[in-house]
């Protein structure tokens, strides 16, 4: 059976850029060869693959962020052996149900040729990019890349393995698949997220803690170093479900009471530290220690609450629909540290005041929920999309209601009055 993942579809090919099999009559039938050398059977030049995302990190980054390859490179070889098999591989590319049928056909070819597999999944991976103008291919840190969109993502490997021993049946689910996915109207493209506004030359600066790091030790008694345990390399499998010391993430509160203070000093703003406001939070916190909800006295700027945990950890709850972890996971794989955990809490809410956040419900056909934040200090950004929170019908309404109010972004907060 096609697993559950398949995550593509077909559409028309007329419409999809320049016309393989036009392309290839007007290089004068030259073979397949050429055109596998040249690997030009796709639109535009083939490039490597991008940056890969990393997993359990934060989304800042410095610059515009991976690049859009919708054409990689890489399938030569597949192209040479659809030749050898008598396949055109300009008809496979601009015909996914022959290519879906070709791939059954020489699946255990492919399995014992880990070099042909390879060029195959590539092949496989630009005619999904074509598919769609939005389609483009997304690489993970230690983890398989895949090709799609933001609503769907498929890893063309998995394809390639589930078509061995895939049936007729599990054939035309997958040509379902693709043809449901082609008449989809595109998603809203997503929101950007508004410039904050600097500190003035006058306004007192933030100033961390000391958060003392700490040295914490495996079973064996050597240190762990956190922050940098696996390298460039993935984490241990087993370390997923380990988390060795969540106590090195004490000095999050510190942090978080300092940004309240900061905040207090510099915005006008209504503090009330009180347990009940860890209600804001849209999924409960455990073990809460306190609560505090800070609202600028301006409506159209995003109050800020922090609920401080026993794990040892800080939840923020911005604007109406959004809570923020940190950390976001503790476990040994994930490997945060205090330092990198307090960048990220320090630049959320530092942003947030700045007026650089922005929140969006209900967006597209699915009533999505989604954000967008631009650092207040201009070292990136970062933003989320998915499906709304788990709260309330009335909750939900109101927020809609809230953000109508704020279509490009909350205001920055107001400051405080001398």
């Amino acid at each position: 059976m096609i697993p559950g993942e398949v995550r593509f579809a077909m559409a028309s090919m007329a419409n999809a850029g320049t016309n393989a099999g036009e392309l290839y009559e007007e290089l004068g039938g030259l073979g397949s060869a050429i055109m596998g050398t040249a690997e030009d059977l796709f639109e535009g030049q083939p490039t490597g693959m991008p940056e890969p995302i990393p997993r359990g990190t934060a989304l800042y980054r410095e610059g515009p962020g991976p690049a859009v390859v919708r054409h990689l490179e890489g399938y030569g070889s597949f192209v040479d052996f659809c030749s050898a098999q008598g396949v055109p591989a300009y008809e496979l590319a601009a015909d996914p149900e022959r290519l879906i049928r070709f791939l059954r056909t020489v699946g255990s070819q492919l399995a014992d040729d880990s070099t042909l597999r390879a060029a195959a999944a590539v092949f496989v991976g630009n005619t999904i990019a074509r598919l769609r103008p939005d389609a483009k291919w997304t690489a993970y840190e230690g983890a398989p890349s895949t090709v799609g969109n933001r609503e769907k993502a498929f890893e063309v490997h998995r394809l390639l393995e589930a078509l061995r021993s895939a049936n007729d049946d599990a054939e035309r689910g997958l040509l379902a698949v693709l043809a449901d996915w082609a008449q989809e109207e595109p998603e809203e493209p997503p929101a950007r997220p508004p410039l904050p506004v600097f500190p003035s030359a006058g306004q007192p600066r933030y100033v961390r803690p000391d958060v003392p790091a700490g040295t914490y030790y495996n079973r064996d008694g050597e240190p762990i170093p956190y922050g940098r345990q696996w390298g460039a390399g993935a984490p241990d499998p087993e370390s997923h479900s380990v988390d060795s010391h969540p106590e090195r993430f004490a000095g999050l509160h510190a942090v978080a009471r300092a940004l309240i203070d900061h905040l207090t000093s510099v915005y006008d703003v209504d503090v009330q530290d009180d347990p009940a406001h860890a209600g804001e939070l849209l999924r409960a916190g455990r073990d809460v220690l306190r609560a505090v909800k800070v609202s600028p006295r301006d409506p159209g700027a995003a109050a800020l609450t922090f609920v401080l945990t026993g794990y040892p950890g800080v939840m923020v709850h911005a604007g109406v629909l959004h809570d923020f972890a940190f950390p976001v996971c503790g476990c040994d794989a994930c490997d945060e540290t205090v330092e990198t955990t307090a960048d990220r809490l320090e630049r959320l809410v530092l942003s947030v005041a700045a007026g650089g956040y922005r929140e969006r419900y209900p967006v597209g056909r699915k009533r999505w929920s989604e954000y967008a934040l631009a650092a207040f200090d201009d070292s990136g950004s970062e933003s989320g999309q998915g499906e709304p929170p788990p709260a309330s019908a009335e909750r939900l309404h109101a927020a809609e209601i809230t953000l109508r109010e704020v279509p490009v972004g909350w205001k920055p907060w107001p400051p405080r009055r001398s």
